[in-house]
């Protein structure tokens, strides 16, 4: 019988943004249990939790690439996380594979993108934004490198809408304590607030948000809402009741879009999850990933790097997202856009839509070329 090729499952369960983890890691799980049904001992998945610890993303890539005979990596929610450990991927020649939304400008010949990048999210998001509420937001970001870049990319699409920006905030993942940021903003009355805050501290500023509206109702999310490029329905159990409800979020996939790829995809996953759990965004890029990397190791009979990069560039493989194909330029993926009103339900009601976008991870054409129209539900 034929060794199994092993494959790095890299994801913090633990920590402060545990749910984005664990959604990861059941997607990845879910994906090689399904490809085991019909293509038994393909590949064995060997896990580490880093526990949101950089020095534990870092050890736990060493320990699969180098100690555990791993080539591929599906793993890391933070860009911290992301940027941390592909040094340790590129030594080891192996293939990391990303699946969260991210700031962009990086293209790594051993990273594999199938989460989205801003000219895939923040772009069209401002888009339907600008008009409608005006061009003045106030900027909330988690303390690292998306909250520094995608605010610096808010700041140029304000200013080159002659623009200002309310305010600019910062803080850590695991702040809670949120008053001075809600005061400021009740002060500064923006028209909207872009949220880029993660894990915890997004959950305490929504909730302080909805007390906000509650006190004063220029403050409702119909008037000036907060939101996000990463909020998905795993972190919505999160919040007690409807604190998050009439907030937005931008993504690639909501749950109950109704394609006729999710149709054929929820059977298996109902069986395996219930017919409560929903389909995130983030589940359904982690499950593409891993999707694609099975069948192009199928494919080749291999698990060799440079060659399932070659198969992802010429082939189109079905997900749940719909087609997926790995552009040879970016390795990133082209992917849909959707905007979403959080529901009592604890899901999205899709607002707006643009079919697959080409991800531009540098802006190289973006910032000068028109951008296809939106599709706009409501």
């Amino acid at each position: 019988m034929r060794k199994a090729h092993r494959i790095g499952i890299l994801y913090s369960t633990s920590g402060p943004y545990a749910a984005i983890g664990r959604d990861c890691r059941d997607a990845a799980e879910f994906a090689i249990a399904q490809y085991a049904a019909v293509m038994p001992g393909l590949v064995e998945p060997v896990h580490v939790d880093p526990g949101a610890s950089l020095k534990g993303y870092v050890e736990g890539a060493i320990t699969m690439l180098r100690d555990r005979g791993c080539r591929h990596i599906i793993g890391t929610v933070t860009s911290a996380a992301r940027k941390e450990i592909i040094p340790v991927v590129e030594k080891h020649d192996g293939l990391l594979w990303y699946t969260c939304p991210y700031e962009g400008f990086e293209a790594n010949p051993n990273v594999i993108y199938t989460g989205a990048c801003p000219n895939q999210h923040l772009l069209p998001l401002f888009d339907y934004l600008l008009p409608r509420f005006g061009n003045r937001p106030y900027l909330a970001g988690a303390n690292y490198v998306w909250g520094w870049e995608m605010n610096r990319l808010a700041r140029e699409l304000i200013n080159a809408s002659d623009g200002e920006i309310a305010g600019e905030r910062y803080l850590p993942l695991e702040e809670t304590t949120v008053d001075l940021l809600i005061a400021d903003i009740e002060r500064e009355k923006p028209s909207f607030i872009l949220n880029n805050l993660i894990g915890p501290a997004s959950y305490a500023f929504l909730t302080a948000m909805h007390v906000l509206a509650l006190r004063n109702p220029a403050f409702v999310p119909e008037r000036c809402p907060v939101v996000s490029c990463d909020l998905t329905e795993c972190e919505l159990g999160e919040f007690e009741g409807d604190m998050a409800v009439g907030q937005m979020s931008a993504a690639c996939y909501f749950d109950g879009l109704g394609s006729e790829n999710e149709k054929a995809f929820r059977p298996d996953f109902i069986r395996s999850f219930g017919p409560e759990r929903r389909i995130s965004s983030i589940f359904a890029a982690t499950h593409a990933a891993t999707a694609l990397c099975l069948e192009a190791i199928h494919a080749i009979g291999d698990d060799e790097p440079r060659a399932v990069r070659q198969h992802l560039y010429s082939t189109t493989t079905q997900t749940v997202l719909g087609p997926v194909r790995i552009d040879a330029t970016t390795n990133h993926a082209a992917l849909p856009f959707h905007l979403g009103r959080i529901n009592r339900q604890r899901g999205f009601d899709v607002l707006a839509s643009r079919p697959a976008i080409a991800a531009d991870p540098y802006l190289t054409a973006q910032r000068s070329a028109a951008r296809p129209r939106l599709r706009v539900v409501s």
